[in-house]
């Protein structure tokens, strides 16, 4: 364990500088570009942008599971393990012993699909049960009865019965519940839950968004959310950070975030964001981020959203760096840069 680092006593995870790349025959795709975040223990942090952004590359790059060819070239992932340990998950091998037992029992995640998550060829149950013996130290008879307990507590109906379902026999709703149910198991210190809501109807969504904050403020964990959809980020965190062709654009407090948001890029997906509001007797236009995205494989210099800024000035020309401002509120443009 290392004890070379300190974190402040209510961050839980802080990520430094963290590049994660991925080297292919066209070229290399900087998918997670010096990201720099902090995780507070019981908080929920957003994490929102367009497709392609890398919000789900900084997921599996903090589980220490990014597929091949990719590889984390540089930065920290600081995790605090207790209140004297804290580890630089980085350091570790992605397949010791170590980080397969924070991965799963301290730090879980919901991935995006659950039909693809889950194993078509084992019940819920067999899934949700080898996950807690393999964390925990219980018999299978133990372990089972533990499971059925976390599906009631995520609101599948007879859990003592649907312990037995193979995931295509459940709705999507409900397996994004066993999802829920398996990665809160071993009651993480962390949950990351990547586009928890996708593929899902409005009220399917809204209950598995109420279920995450129920949970979460029943158990104290944090929660890491990963989304396009604004409308979830502000029914559920309490920060966000918005990212663009794998760098963080802007950081704050959910209220600064809605109420003053400082870059151009936070303010055109604000902007964009649907509305029946009526202006003039017609409904308003909804309003879209001019231009394209950069190709990923494309070496940029400069502001990474340049070529599609409203405000773009000579200046822009080279990187500006990630600036905080009052109230924690931290923002990478020119125009608050000095």
């Amino acid at each position: 364990m290392d004890k070379e680092y300190f974190l402040d006593k209510n961050i839980l995870v802080k990520v430094e500088d963290l590049c994660t790349y991925f080297y292919t025959d066209d070229g290399i795709v900087r998918a997670v570009d010096g990201v720099d975040i902090e995780i507070k223990e019981g908080r929920v942090l957003g994490i929102i942008g367009e497709t392609g952004c890398g919000k789900s590359m900084l997921a599996l790059s903090i589980m220490r599971l990014v597929p091949p060819p990719g590889r984390i070239v540089r930065g920290k992932i600081f995790y605090k393990q207790d209140n004297e340990n804290v580890i630089d998950l980085v350091k570790l091998h992605p397949m010791g012993d170590t980080i397969r037992d924070i991965r799963g029992k301290h730090i879980s995640m919901i991935f995006q699909e659950p039909m693809v998550s889950l194993n078509p060829i084992y019940t819920i149950g067999d899934q949700i049960i080898e996950n807690i013996m393999i964390h925990q130290n219980m018999t299978k008879k133990d372990a089972r009865e533990y499971a059925i307990h976390m599906l009631e507590q995520v609101g599948i109906p007879e859990p003592a019965k649907r312990i037995d379902d193979y995931p295509h026999q459940l709705s999507g709703g409900m397996r994004q519940r066993a999802m829920i149910a398996m990665a809160l198991s071993c009651n993480p210190k962390l949950l990351i839950a990547d586009e928890p809501t996708t593929a899902l109807d409005v009220t399917v969504q809204a209950q598995v968004l109420d279920l995450l904050k129920n949970l979460q403020q029943k158990i104290g964990m944090a929660i890491m959310i990963i989304t396009h959809n604004l409308g979830v980020i502000a029914e559920i965190a309490d920060s966000v950070a918005v990212m663009y062709l794998g760098k963080v654009m802007e950081y704050a407090s959910l209220n600064d975030l809605f109420d003053r948001p400082l870059h151009p890029y936070t303010q055109a997906l604000l902007r964009s964001i649907p509305s029946l509001a009526i202006q003039g007797g017609t409904k308003k236009r909804l309003e879209v981020i001019k231009g394209d995205i950069p190709d990923p494989y494309s070496i940029i210099e400069g502001c990474s959203f340049a070529s599609r800024c409203p405000n773009f000035m000579e200046l822009c020309r080279k990187d500006p760096p990630l600036v905080e401002l009052e109230n924690g509120h931290k923002v990478r443009c020119w125009m608050y840069s000095k």
